[in-house]
C-alpha cells in the first residue's frame, strides 16, 4: 500500500507520517496553504518510511504532506490550530504527473487526470513559445507533437495542471 497512514485523527502536537514501498530519491514535502515549503527531505532508503514531526510551531492553517514519487504525488491534508495537528479524514489525493518523452523530433506527452480539470501545455524552443494549448474535459491526455527536424536545440515543455507546474527540458 502506497498510502500514508495517520494512525490517529485526534489533534496532537506531533504527527507520525508513514509510507510503505518508498524508493530512495523520492521526496517528502510539507507545504502551507500558500504553497510555501516548510519541510523537504529526500528519502534515503527504500522500503518503509516513518518519521515523527513536531509541527506545533506552525502557524494556524491548512497544510499538505506530499510524497513525490516517480509518476504521482500522494497528498494528505491536515490543519494546525493552536499548535495542535489534525489530519482531515478522507482528504487524501493522488496527483498524477505528466509523462514527457521524446524520440528524435517527436514529443510524447501523456497524463492521467480523473478530475478532468483544465490542463495547459506550453512548448518553448530556445526560450520562445512555439505552441500553447488548453486541454479540458479529458481524463487521459495523450498527445504527440512533431518538432521541426531543422530546429535542433533546447526545448522546454511546461504543463500546468492540478494547481502545479511540471517542467521538462529536452534537446533534439
Amino acid at each position: 500500500n502506497e498510502d500514508k497512514k495517520d494512525t490517529d485523527n485526534k489533534a496532537k502536537r506531533t504527527v507520525k507520517v508513514q509510507f510503505n514501498n518508498v524508493k530512495k530519491g523520492q521526496t517528502l514535502t510539507i507545504k502551507s496553504e500558500q504553497g510555501t515549503s516548510v519541510y523537504n527531505s529526500e528519502i534515503k532508503n527504500a522500503g518503509k518510511y516513518s518519521k515523527t514531526f513536531d509541527i506545533s510551531y506552525l502557524q494556524d492553517g491548512i497544510y499538505t504532506a506530499e510524497l513525490n514519487k516517480d509518476f504521482e504525488i500522494i497528498v494528505k491534508t491536515f490543519y494546525v490550530k493552536n499548535g495542535l495537528v489534525t489530519f482531515l479524514k478522507n482528504e487524501h489525493e493522488k496527483v498524477f504527473k505528466p509523462v514527457i518523452r521524446n524520440n528524435k523530433n517527436l514529443l510524447y506527452i501523456s497524463k492521467l487526470d480523473f478530475s478532468k480539470d483544465a490542463l495547459k501545455v506550453t512548448i518553448y524552443y530556445n526560450g520562445h513559445v512555439i505552441h500553447s494549448e488548453m486541454v479540458e474535459g479529458e481524463d487521459h491526455l495523450n498527445r504527440v507533437y512533431r518538432l521541426s527536424e531543422n530546429e535542433v536545440g533546447d526545448y522546454k515543455v511546461v504543463i500546468n495542471s492540478d494547481n502545479r507546474t511540471f517542467v521538462k527540458d529536452i534537446t533534439i
